[in-house]
């Protein structure tokens, strides 16, 4: 039988840094949704089913409440929209709570009127570089949103204080962030008079649209492999405390973190950033796609249509060359990560016409 990766490859900002997750405390599996997102214009659409230690849950899944009163759940633990209900572009709102009732928990999710932008535009580090704002900032990631980019990626680190927090370098401002409080780095004078921004304001900020995703990248660790398998667990049960799932993917160059993400998490997307496993690895483990730099497809150019024929996800990093980025374009790489997003929205549309 196959295994579920394979069947699958086929709010304000007030409170900064409200959830913070004890180092001690490791997370178990999370009841999951193969997919968050509503398709439109489908009448009875199908949107997801629940999963949980990476199989199919069935039978005991109840929904106990749906604010809007739009969608049922079969006995195979299937997600719909009722069957006479079709949501457009028309349809007010975008978010939608359901709570489900699985054995003696409760479970909040909020499904997602699929009107997010499928391009391969992903800004790096939010759009910074020709805009107002630092990198990693929120100033970088609303700039992102408002270029249209597909998605914007961004780093995690774990502050001392275990509060995930954003920042490419391991120090900023001075300061080591691992060994920096949350509240000392968010002190730190960024442009536009912003500080060192928390994983929670990044989220917080994110859903409150439809059109842009994010890339969030776990970083490794300078002090142990522990705490960056701390840094994961706080991370993967935020995005779930958020009800943030429809809006993240995760990539890393930790291989260990992405192991621990899908052990927690058997269907969200995940990415390996460096190019050191072979793409046989990559499926076996379970890994959704493969984030290299651009070197690496030229050194192997037979490397996008390995990916696709086995259902992996192609991300290359990081192009900034007009020439470069028409080239995989052309390529039809899934995404393309860059200091650039201007230019690679406008090259996109260019294309399309």
């Amino acid at each position: 039988m196959r295994n579920l990766f394979q069947i699958l490859s086929g709010l304000g900002l007030t409170i900064i840094f409200s959830l913070q997750v004890s180092a001690g405390n490791r997370q178990t599996t999370l009841l999951v949704l193969t997919n968050y997102r509503i398709p439109l214009n489908q009448k009875g659409a199908f949107i997801g089913r629940f999963v949980i230690s990476g199989n199919f849950a069935k039978g005991n899944i109840v929904l106990q409440k749906d604010t809007a009163g739009l969608f049922r759940i079969d006995r195979e633990g299937k997600v719909y929209l009722k069957s006479s209900t079709r949501l457009t572009a028309a349809t007010p709102g975008f978010c939608y709570g359901i709570t489900v009732g699985f054995g003696e928990k409760s479970v909040e999710y909020n499904l997602v009127k699929d009107e997010f932008i499928h391009t391969p535009v992903v800004a790096h580090r939010g759009a910074w570089k020709n805009q107002p704002g630092s990198e990693n900032s929120i100033s970088s990631l609303k700039n992102a949103i408002a270029l249209g980019c597909a998605a914007s990626e961004f780093d995690v680190w774990w502050s001392a204080d275990h509060v995930p927090v954003i920042c490419h370098d391991p120090s900023i401002g001075g300061k080591v962030v691992e060994k920096t409080t949350a509240k000392e780095l968010h002190a730190i004078d960024l442009e536009n008079d912003e500080g060192v921004p928390s994983l929670e304001q990044y989220l917080k900020t994110t859903v409150l649209q439809n059109k842009t995703r994010l890339v969030l990248e776990i970083k490794s660790s300078q002090i142990s492999q522990q705490r960056t398998l701390e840094l994961t667990d706080a991370v993967v049960r935020m995005v779930h405390d958020l009800k943030a799932q429809a809006w993240v993917d995760y990539i890393s160059f930790n291989y260990g973190a992405l192991l621990r993400i899908r052990e927690l998490d058997p269907t969200t997307h995940i990415a390996y950033l460096m190019d050191d496993k072979s793409i046989e690895t990559l499926v076996s483990d379970k890994i959704s796609g493969l984030d290299y730099p651009f070197y690496s497809f030229q050194r192997d150019s037979s490397l996008i249509g390995k990916a696709h024929k086995v259902g992996l996800t192609v991300n290359v990093w990081t192009v900034n060359d007009a020439e470069e980025l028409v080239h995989y374009l052309n390529e039809g790489v899934d995404f393309i990560t860059t200091n650039e997003p201007e230019q690679l929205v406008q090259l996109v549309d260019e294309k399309n016409k």
